[in-house]
Protein backbone atom coordinates (compact mmCIF):
# COMPACT_ATOMS: atom_id res chain seq x y z
CA UNK A 1 0.00 0.00 0.00
CA UNK A 2 2.86 2.40 0.82
CA UNK A 3 4.25 2.28 -2.69
CA UNK A 4 0.97 1.95 -4.57
CA UNK A 5 0.07 4.57 -7.14
CA UNK A 6 -2.92 6.60 -5.97
CA UNK A 7 -5.07 5.65 -8.95
CA UNK A 8 -4.36 1.96 -8.31
CA UNK A 9 -5.18 2.37 -4.65
CA UNK A 10 -8.50 4.06 -5.49
CA UNK A 11 -9.36 1.20 -7.86
CA UNK A 12 -8.61 -1.34 -5.13
CA UNK A 13 -10.62 0.71 -2.65
CA UNK A 14 -13.62 0.51 -4.96
CA UNK A 15 -13.27 -3.26 -5.35
CA UNK A 16 -14.72 -6.07 -3.26
CA UNK A 17 -11.20 -6.79 -1.97
CA UNK A 18 -11.02 -3.29 -0.55
CA UNK A 19 -8.75 -2.46 2.37
CA UNK A 20 -11.72 -0.66 3.91
CA UNK A 21 -12.53 2.44 5.90
CA UNK A 22 -9.97 1.76 8.60
CA UNK A 23 -7.13 1.91 6.08
CA UNK A 24 -8.46 5.14 4.63
CA UNK A 25 -8.59 6.59 8.16
CA UNK A 26 -4.89 5.86 8.52
CA UNK A 27 -4.23 7.45 5.13
CA UNK A 28 -6.02 10.58 6.33
CA UNK A 29 -3.49 10.73 9.17
CA UNK A 30 -0.58 10.21 6.76
CA UNK A 31 -1.75 13.11 4.59
CA UNK A 32 -2.42 15.33 7.58
CA UNK A 33 1.02 14.59 9.03
CA UNK A 34 2.70 15.44 5.74
CA UNK A 35 0.86 18.76 5.51
CA UNK A 36 1.46 19.53 9.18
CA UNK A 37 5.15 18.91 8.62
CA UNK A 38 5.22 21.28 5.69
CA UNK A 39 3.61 24.16 7.56
CA UNK A 40 5.22 23.50 10.95
CA UNK A 41 8.68 22.39 9.87
CA UNK A 42 8.44 19.65 12.50
CA UNK A 43 10.88 16.85 11.75
CA UNK A 44 8.73 14.25 13.47
CA UNK A 45 5.96 14.79 10.91
CA UNK A 46 7.70 12.57 8.37
CA UNK A 47 8.01 9.74 10.87
CA UNK A 48 4.38 10.19 11.85
CA UNK A 49 3.31 10.06 8.22
CA UNK A 50 5.27 6.83 7.67
CA UNK A 51 3.81 5.39 10.87
CA UNK A 52 0.33 6.16 9.55
CA UNK A 53 1.12 4.37 6.29
CA UNK A 54 2.14 1.30 8.29
CA UNK A 55 -1.13 1.61 10.20
CA UNK A 56 -3.02 1.63 6.88
CA UNK A 57 -1.33 -1.66 6.03
CA UNK A 58 -2.19 -3.08 9.47
CA UNK A 59 -5.80 -1.95 8.98
CA UNK A 60 -5.94 -3.61 5.56
CA UNK A 61 -4.52 -6.82 7.04
CA UNK A 62 -7.05 -6.73 9.91
CA UNK A 63 -9.87 -6.29 7.38
CA UNK A 64 -8.61 -9.29 5.40
CA UNK A 65 -8.43 -11.45 8.55
CA UNK A 66 -11.96 -10.40 9.49
CA UNK A 67 -13.19 -11.21 5.99
CA UNK A 68 -11.63 -14.68 6.15
CA UNK A 69 -13.23 -15.29 9.55
CA UNK A 70 -16.64 -14.34 8.15
CA UNK A 71 -16.24 -16.95 5.41
CA UNK A 72 -15.70 -19.81 7.86
CA UNK A 73 -18.56 -22.27 8.29
CA UNK A 74 -20.91 -21.48 11.18
CA UNK A 75 -19.85 -22.90 14.51
CA UNK A 76 -17.58 -22.42 17.48
CA UNK A 77 -14.41 -22.09 15.37
CA UNK A 78 -15.96 -19.31 13.31
CA UNK A 79 -17.27 -17.54 16.42
CA UNK A 80 -13.84 -17.72 18.01
CA UNK A 81 -12.09 -16.52 14.85
CA UNK A 82 -14.53 -13.62 14.48
CA UNK A 83 -14.08 -12.57 18.10
CA UNK A 84 -10.30 -12.59 17.74
CA UNK A 85 -10.42 -10.79 14.39
CA UNK A 86 -12.68 -8.10 15.86
CA UNK A 87 -10.37 -7.67 18.84
CA UNK A 88 -7.35 -7.40 16.55
CA UNK A 89 -9.13 -4.90 14.26
CA UNK A 90 -9.43 -2.50 17.20
CA UNK A 91 -5.68 -2.29 17.77
CA UNK A 92 -4.60 -0.36 14.65
CA UNK A 93 -7.79 1.72 14.84
CA UNK A 94 -6.83 2.87 18.34
CA UNK A 95 -3.36 3.72 17.06
CA UNK A 96 -4.91 5.79 14.26
CA UNK A 97 -6.79 7.87 16.85
CA UNK A 98 -3.56 8.42 18.78
CA UNK A 99 -1.76 9.41 15.57
CA UNK A 100 -4.56 11.84 14.67
CA UNK A 101 -4.08 13.53 18.04
CA UNK A 102 -0.33 13.69 17.42
CA UNK A 103 -0.94 15.39 14.07
CA UNK A 104 -3.03 18.01 15.83
CA UNK A 105 -0.15 18.51 18.28
CA UNK A 106 2.01 19.47 15.28
CA UNK A 107 -0.68 21.73 13.84
CA UNK A 108 -1.13 23.50 17.17
CA UNK A 109 2.47 24.72 16.88
CA UNK A 110 1.63 26.72 13.75
CA UNK A 111 0.19 30.20 14.21
CA UNK A 112 -3.07 30.51 12.27
CA UNK A 113 -1.65 32.37 9.29
CA UNK A 114 -3.86 32.99 6.24
CA UNK A 115 -1.01 31.82 3.98
CA UNK A 116 -1.22 28.32 5.44
CA UNK A 117 -4.91 28.39 6.34
CA UNK A 118 -6.02 25.86 3.74
CA UNK A 119 -3.25 23.46 4.73
CA UNK A 120 -4.07 23.76 8.43
CA UNK A 121 -7.76 23.30 7.69
CA UNK A 122 -6.95 20.15 5.72
CA UNK A 123 -4.83 18.90 8.64
CA UNK A 124 -7.65 19.52 11.12
CA UNK A 125 -10.35 17.91 9.01
CA UNK A 126 -8.22 14.93 7.96
CA UNK A 127 -7.30 14.30 11.59
CA UNK A 128 -10.97 14.52 12.55
CA UNK A 129 -12.04 12.17 9.74
CA UNK A 130 -9.34 9.70 10.72
CA UNK A 131 -10.31 9.69 14.38
CA UNK A 132 -14.05 9.46 13.74
CA UNK A 133 -13.65 6.62 11.24
CA UNK A 134 -11.21 4.72 13.45
CA UNK A 135 -13.52 5.27 16.41
CA UNK A 136 -16.38 3.75 14.46
CA UNK A 137 -14.20 0.76 13.57
CA UNK A 138 -13.62 0.23 17.28
CA UNK A 139 -17.28 0.76 18.13
CA UNK A 140 -18.41 -1.67 15.43
CA UNK A 141 -16.05 -4.38 16.63
CA UNK A 142 -16.18 -3.83 20.39
CA UNK A 143 -19.49 -2.11 21.03
CA UNK A 144 -17.69 0.73 22.83
CA UNK A 145 -17.06 4.18 21.42
CA UNK A 146 -13.59 5.44 22.38
CA UNK A 147 -13.77 8.78 24.24
CA UNK A 148 -10.56 9.99 22.57
CA UNK A 149 -12.49 10.60 19.36
CA UNK A 150 -14.46 13.45 20.92
CA UNK A 151 -11.24 15.06 22.14
CA UNK A 152 -9.72 14.94 18.64
CA UNK A 153 -12.91 16.39 17.14
CA UNK A 154 -12.96 19.22 19.68
CA UNK A 155 -9.32 20.04 18.97
CA UNK A 156 -10.00 20.04 15.23
CA UNK A 157 -12.93 22.41 15.83
CA UNK A 158 -10.68 24.79 17.80
CA UNK A 159 -8.00 24.71 15.12
CA UNK A 160 -10.52 25.40 12.36
CA UNK A 161 -12.08 28.24 14.37
CA UNK A 162 -8.64 29.79 14.87
CA UNK A 163 -7.95 29.56 11.15
CA UNK A 164 -11.25 31.26 10.33
CA UNK A 165 -10.49 34.07 12.79
CA UNK A 166 -7.04 34.66 11.27
CA UNK A 167 -8.42 34.73 7.75
CA UNK A 168 -11.22 37.10 8.79
CA UNK A 169 -8.75 39.49 10.47
CA UNK A 170 -6.61 39.64 7.34
CA UNK A 171 -9.57 40.10 5.03
CA UNK A 172 -10.77 43.04 7.13
CA UNK A 173 -7.18 44.28 7.17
Amino acid sequence: MRDQIMSDFLKSLASDASPGGGATAALHVAQAAALAGRVSGAREAGALSMHALRLAEKEAHAAAVLSRAHRLPPGAARDSALAEARRCACVPAAEVITAAAAVLDLADRVPPDPWVAADLAAVAEAARAAAVTAGLVIEIHSGVAPPEVAAVSERADRLTAGIREAVLLVSRG
